[in-house]
């Protein structure tokens, strides 16, 4: 017997915003006031609810059932994916000390192997002949195991140890494990309930995060290693207590500087930065660079002698100004600006090497990279050798890879674009002109001269400019730089996110060659939100009281490539994921005759009710990022745009809504909510189909040919709506 749409059942229940008595509800909550939100019984934290586990199961058999049909092309779209993957292959190997480290995988394993080969002499890649060491097998680990992710892999300073964090949940809660390198032994795994960090100190001593009951890494802690084979391990209990943050609204995190001389400790919310270090050679308490105060945020490097590098908001620097401050008096009034900010330039990292310093920004709606000398003999910066490294393609995404040496005269860098895979290069500091393409990742069956990309803009309502970067195969669609009136609707998928300030930059996405290759186009809208254009992109124009531009901004890119003849309504589709999900949500309850279908994964939809509860993880963080649903300043315009909570009768696109159980950044009771009012507002008779992973979080499968598999679900649901379940790859 057939599974009609499945429509929860609904219970009575009222929700409260503002004050409740007990509960931080933000700064200023006004009177308690109540919604009412019938499916609000799908809420289950801790995943075990048998009512709740039986509906997600009923809503996979039924999105089995009215997908069974795609079956074929799912097996079909699998293949293709697999006959671009080089199953055996290995990365770009890290230079690290005596050590080159890296990961490879083998056909058939799911997971990596982390593996190290030593360095003989000035070599940039291991010697054919160097004996590689094994240091960790992640099919080993997960076997038996439904998922297991791998947060970091740190190798101890004299390289004799890793300790690395996993997770065999999905719920981004991790313990940590340390084993010798020399014989594979496991020296400690008594640490649990962690952050997904782990940073070595010297040889014996790790620092780590813990966290609270809503999943917020709230205190740095300092553990001991017991010395000698066998040894018996501290408690837990026992392990040193570096720091408390208990302000629900920050976080804290933990990294070393890249001289190795600094342990560093942010303590952040998203306006408001505050960063403490201890010198490991002295191992002296904690000191705070500055002190926390509303809307100075900053990041800290160590400049490698005596100073710390800081790239900082300070004096209305939106897009960061790059300062410097003695180390022994790192306060702000002591900052001294090393280059003159540039509104037009912004920066987001500093990579400091022992004669060199790497900055990593933003210019143009692109990523792009500058280096700066540093003087040999006092080892102070030189503003005046600032240059910028360029790049042979109009459309590309750059950064700094791993650069784990201090010393050395290369940069690792990684470049891609629409039409090219992935580069690893190492860069000579002394000459930007001496590149050495270290390793390009390999995608076989893959022609680059068939794809072609370019940029196009949207003009938004208040005439603001939206970039769009557009990519398809040339020999299939020939006429897309013709005029409007010759060209072609195409089945297009419009892609975006548009959240925090996160870019979705034009770099290489191997996972779209089964669009491309049946004569699709693929386009990804830059849109307020994000950081493409720099942070005003974001800060001012895509959050808080502006977050509408976000959703008006994609909008505005569907009509542009309607409008210009790209596509046309009954060929485009649309995807976004965790906040992008809360972008689909929006803009097909605002123009939902504008796509034939879209992908919403782990959405963020439920908005209102999720924002006023400081119970769910992340919520109390991320005031700063919508604005608190309890307070009178946010409430009606938060209101406006939560998805779950304007669905209406109308008809509505053909929808695809994946999820994890596991989630701890979006509920699963958010999308199996959203799915059951959908079905039972919409006044058409296209899908809605869920599917809940139920051994899976947030970032969907750790298995490398699952995650395949679960990409060519989503895309035969696309092809299917958009009348490409037959085309064939061309």
């Amino acid at each position: 017997m057939a599974i009609p749409p499945p429509v929860a059942v609904q219970r009575p229940h009222m929700v409260t915003f503002g004050a409740v008595e007990g509960e931080n509800r933000g700064g200023k909550p006004f009177e308690p006031r109540q919604r009412e939100d019938p499916f609000f019984w799908l809420r289950d934290d801790e995943r075990t609810q048998e009512d709740v586990l039986d509906h997600l199961r009923l809503e996979n058999r039924y999105g089995e059932q009215e997908l069974e049909h795609l079956g074929e092309l799912r097996q079909t779209l699998y293949d293709e994916h697999v006959t671009h993957l080089k199953e055996t292959d290995d990365k770009a190997p890290a230079r690290h000390g005596k050590y080159f480290y890296y990961t490879r995988t083998v056909k058939g394993l799911s997971y990596p192997l982390h593996a190290r080969k030593p360095v003989v002499g000035d070599e940039r890649v291991p010697l054919p002949e160097a004996e590689e060491e094994l240091l960790l097998d992640i099919n080993k680990l997960g076997e038996g195991k439904p998922h297991c992710d791998v947060g970091v892999l740190k190798v101890s300073p004299d390289h004799t140890k890793i300790a690395f964090t996993v997770d065999f949940a999905g719920d981004e809660v991790y313990s940590i494990v340390v084993r010798d390198i020399a014989t594979g032994a496991t020296v400690d795994e008594t640490v649990t309930g962690t952050d997904h960090l782990v940073v070595w100190g010297d040889d014996s001593t790790l620092f780590y995060l813990t966290l609270d009951e809503i999943k917020r890494p709230d205190k740095l802690y300092m553990r001991k290693l017991a010395g000698g084979a066998g040894a018996a391990q501290p408690a837990q209990a026992e392990d040193v207590l570096m720091l408390h943050e208990e302000d629900e609204q920050f976080r804290v995190g933990v990294g070393k500087s890249a001289s190795g001389r600094l342990l560093l400790v942010e303590i952040a919310s998203t306006e408001t930065t505050e960063v403490r270090y201890i010198d490991l050679g002295a191992m002296g308490p904690l000191t705070v660079v500055e002190p926390r105060h509303f809307g100075l945020r900053y990041e800290v490097e160590h400049d490698g002698h005596d100073g710390l590098l800081i790239l900082t908001n300070k004096d209305k620097a939106i897009n960061n100004r790059l300062m410097r401050a003695p180390l022994g008096s790192p306060a702000a009034e002591n900052w001294a600006e090393v280059i003159p900010y540039d509104d037009a330039r912004k920066l987001d990292a500093a990579v400091v090497f022992k004669h060199h310093v790497v900055l990593e920004g933003r210019q143009g709606g692109l990523t792009q990279l500058w280096l700066m000398d540093k003087d040999a003999a006092s080892g102070a910066l030189q503003p005046a050798t600032l240059r910028l490294m360029t790049f042979p393609e109009d459309l590309y995404e750059v950064g700094t890879s791993e650069n784990r040496d201090f010393d050395t005269k290369h940069v690792r860098i990684h470049y891609s674009s629409l039409t090219t895979p992935t580069q690893w290069t190492d860069v000579d500091m002394a000459n930007m002109d001496e590149r050495v393409v270290i390793k390009e990742h390999a995608v076989l069956a893959f022609d680059r001269t068939l794809y072609k990309c370019k940029r196009v803009f949207a003009t938004a309502p208040d005439k603001t400019q939206i970039p769009m970067s557009m990519v398809w195969r040339a020999d299939l669609v020939s006429d897309i730089d013709a005029g409007k009136e010759a060209r072609k609707p195409r089945a297009t998928m419009l892609y975006g996110y548009g959240s925090y300030g996160i870019c979705i930059d034009p770099g290489f996405h191997k996972l779209i060659l089964p669009y491309l290759d049946r004569g699709m186009v693929y386009v990804i809208a830059h849109i307020r939100g994000g950081g493409e254009m720099g942070q005003p992109w974001y800060e001012e124009h895509g959050k808080y009281l502006t977050k509408r531009n976000t959703f008006q901004d994609f909008i505005a890119c569907a009509e542009h490539l309607v409008e210009e003849n790209y596509t046309q309504p009954s060929l485009l589709a649309a995807e976004g994921r965790s906040a992008g999900g809360l972008l689909m949500g929006n803009v097909i309850n605002w123009r939902p005759d504008l796509f034939q279908c879209i992908i919403a994964g782990v959405p963020f939809v439920d908005l209102m009710n999720t924002m006023c509860d400081p119970s769910i993880p992340l919520t109390t963080n991320e005031w700063e990022e919508w604005g608190n649903p309890n307070e009178h300043k946010y409430f009606d315009y938060m209101l406006s745009y939560s998805p779950y909570d304007n669905v209406r009768a109308q008809p509505y696109p053909n929808v695809l809504i994946t999820a994890g159980l596991h989630d701890p950044r979006v509920a699963f009771w958010e999308p199996a909510k959203w799915a059951s009012k959908l079905r039972l507002m919409k006044t058409d008779k296209n899908h809605v189909v869920c599917k809940f992973d139920l051994s899976s979080g947030h970032f969907s499968a750790s298995d490398r040919y699952k995650y395949i598999k679960e990409k060519a679900f989503d895309q035969a649901f696309v092809l299917g709506h958009l009348g490409l379940k037959d085309a064939k790859k061309q």
